[in-house]
């Protein structure tokens, strides 16, 4: 059984977002008794971003919280709000929040991502990103009838917002400047399958795209030239191109950073500086599953990371776990669910359940005689199965065996 590791009376989470919350959870369950402060650069109680592009933008709710209490009290913790840190000196174990210092005795950097800014752009209104909750509203106000929405990124969030904003009646154009989006997440022959849906709904697609200009008129956004000419007019430009770890405030600390700024740990979530740990969007570690140093930019990750950095921090040194994990992440498009687990090869999947017809089916990827990775499509109930089946290292014929069952089983009751 773990225990508290002895001289740790002070632990500073930088982060109040999902991993920075979990990790101040898992040190109170691990029986960490001592102070701990949270230092959030937001306002606002930690709350589900997932939401944001989803839910908050079609209904304008407020994004739903991650704990039903307020967390300061729940946890027993000092909650610094609106106080981003400023630089961490490590000699000293001083946290740096503006003008005050926070003495540590270990420490968690969860200080997340923030998104990639397009170089050029104009000052005007109507250009946007979304990263936190104070984004949605600017957004929002663009995706009513007649509204013109250019999206420049065709991820997982750009696909999101597009959906909120066909549902809400605005024009959509989305720009993307690979030949096909999403190839890193779902391979090539699924990133084409899924750029179909875009059509189908009313979006304009433009693949292999570049942007040459954006043009504003009286100060706000007014259109969007492409490389070939063509001139897209836009009421709200948004920019969802990719993240920036926040680690700016970690450099000169002796906290070892990747070339994209990411912060580097080992399998126990451990920075090169002893004592400091790191956990979510903003770190790359070993990742025992893959084989690959790499950072995981899923909710799934940062929630199960937070946990592991949070006890990890706290306990002894021979009680600290290794953190690996199979990958997951959905994403819901124009009223369907897709989730997807593992990781993608260069080989076409194969459908092992349902039909693509349908927009109700399973996919499977193989390397070297096992499964490797799933996507279900409107299917909730296969894809944790099937991570737990990847996570095991089963047979890509046992697998199918018992697709090939389930299938049968499907079509005798639908006879």
């Amino acid at each position: 059984m773990s225990a508290v590791a002895d001289g740790i009376q002070r632990l500073v989470v930088v982060g109040g977002s999902l991993a920075g919350l979990r990790a101040a959870e898992a040190a109170r369950q691990a029986g960490f008794r001592g102070d701990i402060t949270v230092v959030s650069a937001e306002e606002e109680h930690p709350y589900d971003r997932p939401a944001l592009s989803k839910q908050c933008l079609l209904d304008g709710v407020e994004a739903p919280t991650l704990r039903d209490d307020d967390p300061a009290t729940g946890l027993g913790v000092t909650w610094l709000a609106g106080r981003g840190a400023t630089g961490l000196d490590t000699s000293a174990r001083q946290v740096v929040v503006g003008e005050e210092r926070v003495d540590y005795d270990a420490l968690v950097v969860a200080t997340g991502t923030r998104p990639r800014q397009l170089p050029g752009l104009p000052a005007a209104t109507g250009i946007v990103t979304l990263r936190d909750a104070r984004d949605v509203p600017a957004l929002r106000a663009g995706l009513g009838p007649g509204k013109r929405l250019t999206i420049i990124g065709a991820g997982i969030i750009g696909a999101e917002i597009a959906t909120a904003a066909r549902k809400l009646g605005a024009e959509v154009t989305l720009i993307e400047a690979a030949p096909v989006p999403l190839q890193r997440a779902l391979g090539r022959h699924l990133g084409l399958l899924f750029s179909e849906w875009h059509g189908e709904s009313g979006v304009d697609l433009r693949l292999g795209a570049s942007v040459q200009a954006v043009e504003a008129d009286g100060g706000a956004v007014a259109r969007v030239v492409l490389g070939d000419g063509s001139v897209i007019p836009t009421d709200t430009l948004l920019v969802s191109i990719g993240v920036v770890p926040n680690t700016e405030w970690l450099v000169g600390s002796g906290v070892e950073l990747a070339g994209d700024g990411s912060v580097l740990c080992d399998e126990f979530l451990e920075t090169s500086v002893p004592g400091v740990f790191a956990a979510g969007d903003v770190i790359s570690w070993p990742n025992a599953h893959t084989g690959l140093t790499a950072r995981l930019e899923t909710w799934t990750s940062a929630n199960e990371q937070g946990s592991v950095a949070g006890e990890n921090a706290v306990v002894r040194v021979e009680d600290r776990q290794p953190y690996s994990t199979v990958p997951y992440f959905w994403s819901d498009w124009y009223g369907h669910r897709i989730q997807f687990t593992g990781v993608v090869t260069d080989r076409e999947p194969e459908v092992v359940f349902g039909s693509v017809e349908s927009r109700k089916w399973v996919a499977l990827f193989e390397d070297g005689g096992k499964v490797v990775g799933a996507l279900a499509v409107n299917e909730p109930s296969k894809i944790m199965k099937d991570r737990r089946r990847i996570r095991e290292g089963m047979s890509w014929d046992e697998v199918r065996e018992i697709y090939r069952a389930l299938s049968a089983r499907v079509a005798v009751g639908a006879s």
